[in-house]
């Protein structure tokens, strides 16, 4: 594919340029430090580009990786692209300021959502290695939306291989555990509560907007990404042990 010419691509493993133009300078200042990772929900990797090019649609994205693992730029790495939305990660909520947003293609949760395809997934590991490389993200900060927006969003999902990613040098990562038994009717409050403030640690938001099943919205954000066996929102004992290895494993000081 020829690079277009407006946009300069900011990684040699671009293979597309195509430029959109909702974006704007990154606020107060801010590098990228953060790599969000989200799936598209559309039928087509040239459907999403079409939409994330559209000035009306309000939103963008700094690449596109469709399923063959073909990588499309759309916003320079230096500026602030419109992919996090309504988003919190350490009590911070302007994520677009801080990140770098990655789509991949996969048509989601409402329209059968299929496997991410080996081709895509070495694509996005080695985007995420070479972004990086560039700009020293430190490996806790490789997120998904589901991550920053918990509740409102659930992509890219129990079924994207963050193991896989992990074993390529992108990513935090523990083993999770496998221990699906539920929690003694008397140990479940205490076990919600101590999951709870592991994932602030961690660096969720975890203060509730209103809602009543806010705690099973939390704890499926989090299943979905690092104990994807069975992402139900029940607090479990394997849950709970992966969500305590997982802090445990945070370098020191944690980066915020």
């Amino acid at each position: 594919m020829k690079l277009e010419a407006k946009l300069e691509p900011d990684s040699a493993l671009v293979h597309a340029v195509h430029a959109s133009p909702n974006f704007e300078e990154r606020r107060n200042g801010w590098p990228p430090s953060m790599v969000i990772l989200h799936y598209t929900g559309m039928t087509s990797a040239e459907g999403a580009i079409d939409w994330l090019a559209n000035p009306e649609s309000g939103v963008s994205c700094h690449y596109v990786v469709d399923e063959a693992g073909i990588i499309t730029q759309m916003v320079a790495e230096h500026a602030r692209a419109w992919h996090a939305g309504a988003s919190r990660w350490y009590g911070e909520c302007d994520v677009n300021s801080m990140s770098i947003g990655i789509e991949i293609q996969n048509p989601g949760h409402e329209r059968g959502y299929p496997d991410f395809p080996p081709p895509q997934m070495h694509a996005v590991a080695a985007l995420c290695r070479d972004i990086s490389s560039r700009n020293r993200i430190v490996p806790q900060r490789f997120l998904g939306h589901s991550d920053i927006a918990p509740g409102r969003k659930i992509d890219p999902g129990e079924k994207f291989d963050w193991a896989y990613l992990a074993r390529g040098g992108v990513g935090h990562w523990v083993t999770p555990s496998l221990d699906l038994s539920a929690p003694c009717s008397g140990d479940e409050a205490a076990m919600l509560a101590e999951a709870l403030e592991l994932l602030r640690a961690y660096g969720y938001g975890i203060d509730n907007p209103g809602r009543e099943d806010w705690p099973k919205v939390l704890i499926r954000s989090f299943q979905m990404h690092f104990r994807p066996a069975r992402a139900d929102g029940l607090i479990d004992a394997g849950t709970l042990d992966t969500l305590r290895r997982l802090v445990d494993a945070l370098p020191e000081p944690v980066i915020a």
